[in-house]
């Protein structure tokens, strides 16, 4: 197969101080586990990609615990930031992640004709207590349109964790990417073939936004309850949690996801061919 490229993408995985849960649930253990079931299904994989919310409360202390789940491979790992994130506690930690010269957590990738562009959606700093929605600054805005110039009409993976658009949950929706008319404007004036990776709404979601498709994955911790039209951004359950594979092939991308805790569980079928 020509040009065949796999990447494992996590969302939402919201490590916390070690010892502390969320609604009951380990978030370290729950990414981990995620993290060995994809490794294990998917050696052939060529990056990881961690779509934001990787910490809780954007402390040092759980980026640290991250650095250590992350010893668990080899494979490069591309960084988002996300509404629960930190900058500058994250580069501690992490000094070696990609950042542009205006200081945000963003980059460019060539996965084999297709260019993986990430975009920092944090708002901030300042972090005004209770603040979750999305912000694009000029900086940040001039810098997709620069990466985006360069990958020409090439396909396009641009990943962040914010979504541009409405999903039908009210409260999340509400603290969605805000302020977005030149990011829009960017995209549609691109002769790139985008397809948008993002997470933020602990759902599998996917569809399309002004004539550009999306794919939100869900997260590996908690999710969001089935409340399509429902106030409030913190409701949460125990679903089972999820990772993304991304193929992409030639001029294809192709997002499958994988509920992990149902898939050690599954038997696998006979071969009904034979029947």
């Amino acid at each position: 197969m020509a040009n065949y490229t796999k990447i494992l993408v996590f969302s939402d995985i919201h490590y916390q101080d070690p010892g502390e849960t969320i609604i009951g649930l380990d978030p370290r253990e729950r990414f981990e586990t995620a993290l060995a079931h994809a490794l294990a299904h998917h050696p052939d994989a060529t990056r990881i990609v961690l779509l934001g919310d990787l910490t809780h409360h954007g402390r040092p202390v759980q980026y640290q615990s991250l650095r250590e789940s992350l010893q668990a491979t080899d494979l490069p790992v591309t960084f988002l930031m996300g509404n629960h994130d930190r900058r500058d506690a994250f580069l501690q930690v992490f000094p070696e992640a990609d950042v542009t010269p205006s200081g945000h957590v963003q980059s460019t990738h060539d996965l084999g004709g297709t260019h993986l562009i990430t975009l920092d959606t944090l708002d901030g700093p300042p972090y005004p207590e209770g603040l979750h929605s999305g912000r694009l600054c000029h900086a940040r805005l001039d810098w997709l349109e620069t990466a985006l110039a360069a990958a020409g009409d090439a396909p396009v993976l641009l990943a962040m964790h914010h979504p541009a658009f409405l999903t039908g949950f009210t409260g999340m929706d509400e603290i969605r990417l805000l302020d977005d008319e030149r990011f829009w404007d960017i995209l549609q004036a691109s002769p790139s073939r985008i397809h948008m990776l993002c997470g933020h709404v602990h759902r599998t979601i996917s569809g399309h936004a002004r004539g550009v498709p999306f794919s939100i994955l869900k997260s590996t911790c908690h999710q969001m309850p089935m409340m399509l039209g429902v106030e409030g951004s913190s409701h949460s359950t125990d679903e089972p949690g999820a990772y993304g594979i991304v193929a992409l092939m030639d001029d294809q991308i192709i997002v499958h996801t994988e509920d992990f805790a149902l898939a050690a569980l599954a038997t696998p079928t006979s071969d009904l061919s034979s029947e």
